[in-house]
């Protein structure tokens, strides 16, 4: 049993790492609207693979072969992709909003898990998938209702999409890498195998960012190595499930640094939405008793 002394410091740990995310995607959003979403998702990925690959390299670990090999490959293969459009998406959405949609990858993951593991659906899976989804609806009519909904907002709309989707499909290649790899290793390959995926597009849609860029990039990368060990670190010291509800004060810090970074304001309808997604997505990892971490979801 868990006792409340030696959950304190996991759970504030576990606070931290999700506002090191947020703050994260708020640096990301200010760089990917100054140097375009590629050029900074791509530089990002750089960098962080520049931290993380010396100090995984110090530990003289195994190289990866076969199985873990592929999975790290499929891996930062989807994960550049996923973090190039949900950076995309940052620049036509505000950011709580833009967080808040996602929310619903963990129960659109519950899908793949079906469908690629051949894990059970509950009924009260059923039931959270259709509330979150309710609460998605919501949040895109609010958006739709508003007099500045345009092309690129729609746009912006279909990349988050897209990214969720992806997110979804990565929870499931998650969860059999945590059975073979330690997190350092995640996050390095991740790293480094996505900066190189997007790196073959480079001849036809880099852009040099100007110098305070490059500092916003650093600082994103930095804070996105540091959730990712943290979080890591909380999760080994307590059960995902007590973990559950920092994973949602995302959208309390992405509405803070959304206001403080770019002035945008949370409407009511996002509001609604993410307490509708947020009860669905409680309610399937209780039945579950398994929760995805966000740990290197942003990597």
């Amino acid at each position: 049993m868990n006792h409340p002394e030696r959950l304190l410091l996991p759970f504030l740990a576990a606070i931290v790492g999700v506002a090191f995310l947020s703050l994260m995607d708020a640096f990301m959003k200010d760089a990917s609207l100054a140097a375009g979403a590629y050029s900074a998702t791509m530089l990002r990925g750089l960098i962080a693979a520049a931290i993380t690959l010396p100090i995984w390299l110090l530990r003289r670990p195994r190289w990866p072969r076969g199985a873990v090999m592929k999975l790290h490959l499929q891996r930062g293969v989807i994960s550049a992709f996923m973090a190039l459009s949900f950076f995309y998406a940052l620049t036509q959405l505000p950011l709580a909003e833009a967080i808040a949609i996602s929310f619903v990858a963990p129960l659109i993951a519950l899908y793949f898990a079906h469908l690629l593991l051949g894990e059970k659906i509950g009924r009260g899976a059923i039931h959270a998938s259709v509330l979150g989804f309710a609460g998605t609806l919501v949040i895109v009519w609010g958006r739709l209702g508003r007099d500045d909904f345009g092309e690129d907002t729609a746009l912006g709309l279909a990349s988050l999409a897209f990214s969720a989707l992806l997110y979804a499909y990565n929870f499931v290649i998650i969860r059999k890498q945590s059975q073979l790899a330690g997190p350092l290793e995640v996050a390095t390959f991740q790293a480094c195998i996505s900066a190189l995926v997007l790196a073959l597009a480079a001849p036809f849609f880099f852009v040099l960012p100007q110098v305070d860029t490059a500092g916003t990039l650093t600082m994103a990368a930095v804070l996105s190595v540091s959730a990712s060990m943290i979080i890591a670190w909380a999760y080994a010291r307590a059960e995902a499930q007590v973990l559950v509800p920092v994973e949602y004060t995302g959208f309390l810090w992405a509405a803070l640094f959304g206001w403080l970074f770019f002035r945008e304001t949370v409407t009511v309808p996002t509001i609604v939405g993410v307490v509708l997604i947020v009860i669905a997505c409680w309610i399937a990892a209780t039945r579950t008793k398994r929760v995805p971490a966000t740990e290197t979801a942003n990597l």
